[in-house]
């Protein structure tokens, strides 16, 4: 698995068995369309598996990382990885301040005895459940590229 950096900022990430062949490929414009049409490319962070299936996993695992956390993986900061991959859209129950987790809605605003009277129960609330990540495991080897 490989990440190249292009001549406009934006990366690439892909996988290979070959990596010499591959990159010669990519500077050649025989590569991916993203890199023909951003050329001359740099690699700037590879990992090196035994099995090409891994490295195809790892490939769409950082494929769907955005680019802060992609540049802390290629800057050798594994420890931000946790905290970049976190929500943080505005609608994630940690930015709520009663919580708002357990909930399919946002939080209402309270409302008064008058609106109350009257009126029925609407619905219920639905316990949620967190969602863990998952990592590759075997063997690995992790290398900045050259440069970086």
């Amino acid at each position: 698995m490989y990440i190249l950096e292009c001549a406009d900022g934006s990366y690439y990430t892909g996988s290979t068995n070959n990596m010499e062949l591959r990159l010669a490929q990519h500077q050649a414009g025989e590569g991916a369309n993203h890199t023909k049409k951003h050329l001359p490319v740099k690699l700037v962070y590879f990992e090196e598996y035994a099995r090409i299936d891994q490295a195809f996993y790892r490939e769409k695992q950082v494929q769907g990382w955005n680019r802060k956390k992609k540049e802390a993986l290629i800057n050798g900061m594994p420890q931000k990885l946790h905290d970049l991959a976190e929500c943080m859209n505005e609608t994630h129950y940690k930015n709520y301040s009663n919580g708002g987790f357990g909930s399919a809605q946002p939080p209402q605003p309270p409302r008064s005895l008058s609106e109350v009277e009257g009126s029925e129960v609407e619905g219920s609330e639905v316990e949620g459940s967190e969602a863990e990540g998952s990592e590759v495991e075997g063997s690995t080897t992790h290398k900045q590229a050259e440069g970086r």
